[in-house]
C-alpha cells in the first residue's frame, strides 16, 4: 500500500508541473551514481525530450527494492523498471543463462551470449506480461574475501553474499555459507560480519567502498551478469506507435552506451581497489580448478532445467 501511494503521489505531483501527456515512474535498484542508474536516467531524459511521455527514474530502491521491482512492474504498480536478470532464476531458467559459470567470461563472449539468448528472453518476458527494452552488463565477476584465499580450507565456512540461485549453489559447492543480500545492504553486511565473501563485479564493490571491510579481490572473471529494463506490456501497448519508436531508439542508445561503459570501467574499478588498499590477485591453480569444477556442475544442472531451449542457445553460441 505504501508503494502504491508513492507511485500515485509522485505521478500526480509530476503531472501538475509537466506539460507531458503521461508520466511513468522507473524503478531502479542501484545508487544514482552507479553507471546502470546514470544510463537509465539518460534513457529517461531522451524519451522525455522527444515524446509526450515523461519518464522519472527512482534509483537506490527508493520506489521499490530490487527484489520487488519485477513483481511491481508485472502488476502495473510501476510502469517500468530495471532488474538483475539472474535474480529471477526462480521464475524461469532462461533468466539464469548469463550467470552460468564460465560459459561467457569476457565482453565479446557475453555479447555473443546475449545475442543468442535475446529472442528467448523476450519471449519469456512476454509470457509474464512484460515487454523487453534493453540489457546492460556488469563487469566480469570476481571473488571478494575478508581472508586470503590460499586454499580451500581458508575460505571454508565463510559467510557468502548470494544474489541469485547460482551464487548460492556455488557458495555451497565451495564450502561457504550463502546468505541473500541486496546490493543496497552490502556495506552494512560486510561491516557487521553478516557477509565475509562474495562473487560480484568491481562496480558493486566500488559503489559500496568495500575496501573499508574487505582486503582481497581475485579477478576470476567467472561470468558477466546483466541487468534488463522492461515495461508492463499492457502499458506498452497503450502507447502510440510514434512514442514506442522513441522509446525503442532511446533503449538501443542506452544499451550501446552501457556495454561500452561497462568495458571501460572494468579495469578502472580494479585500479580504485588497489589505490584504496585492497590486495588484488588471481586464484592459484588449486583454487581456480575448484571454482571451475563447481561451475561445470552448475552448468550441467542449468542445461537439464532449461531443456531444449537452453541447449539451443548454447549450440548457437558455440
Amino acid at each position: 500500500m505504501k508503494h502504491m501511494a508513492l507511485v500515485a503521489g509522485s505521478t500526480l505531483a509530476l503531472s501538475a508541473v509537466s506539460a507531458k501527456a503521461e508520466t511513468w515512474d522507473m524503478a531502479l535498484a542501484y545508487s544514482a551514481t552507479n553507471y546502470h542508474s546514470e544510463i537509465a536516467a539518460a534513457f529517461a531524459a531522451e524519451v522525455t525530450a522527444n515524446s509526450d511521455l515523461e519518464i522519472v527514474t527512482h534509483p537506490g530502491g527508493s520506489l521499490f527494492s530490487g527484489s520487488e521491482i519485477f513483481g511491481a512492474v508485472r502488476r502495473g504498480l510501476a510502469p517500468m523498471g530495471e532488474r538483475l536478470i539472474s535474480a529471477l532464476s526462480n521464475e524461469d531458467p532462461i533468466y539464469e543463462i548469463d550467470s552460468v559459470p564460465f560459459l561467457a567470461t569476457g565482453f565479446d563472449g557475453a555479447m555473443a551470449l546475449y545475442e543468442a539468448s535475446r529472442p528467448a528472453l523476450e519471449e519469456t518476458l512476454e509470457e509474464a506480461g512484460l515487454h523487453f527494452l534493453y540489457s546492460c552488463p556488469w563487469p566480469p565477476q570476481g571473488f571478494y574475501s575478508v581472508v586470503e584465499a590460499t586454499d580451500m580450507d581458508a575460505i571454508s565456512g565463510l559467510k557468502f553474499r548470494a544474489y541469485n540461485a547460482t551464487t548460492s549453489r556455488m557458495a555451497e559447492g565451495l564450502g561457504m555459507v550463502p546468505t541473500t543480500i541486496e546490493a543496497a545492504e552490502l556495506s552494512q553486511a560486510f561491516a557487521t560480519g553478516v557477509a565475509e565473501s562474495m562473487i560480484s563485479s568491481g562496480s558493486t564493490g566500488y559503489d559500496r567502498a568495500l575496501w573499508e571491510h574487505v582486503d582481497y579481490f581475485y579477478d576470476v572473471q567467472a561470468w558477466l551478469p546483466r541487468n534488463m529494463v522492461f515495461v508492463n506490456a499492457r502499458m506498452w501497448d497503450g502507447l502510440d506507435a510514434d512514442t514506442q519508436r522513441v522509446v525503442e531508439t532511446a533503449a538501443a542508445n542506452a544499451e550501446a552506451t552501457c556495454w561500452a561503459r561497462a568495458e571501460e570501467l572494468a579495469g578502472w574499478y580494479l585500479e580504485q581497489f588497489e589505490a584504496n588498499g585492497m590486495t588484488l590477485g588471481t586464484l592459484n591453480d588449486e583454487m581456480l580448478a575448484a571454482f571451475q569444477a563447481v561451475g561445470a556442475e552448475l552448468s550441467a544442472d542449468w542445461l537439464e532445467r532449461a531443456g531444449a531451449q537452453g541447449q539451443g542457445i548454447v549450440d548457437a553460441l558455440q
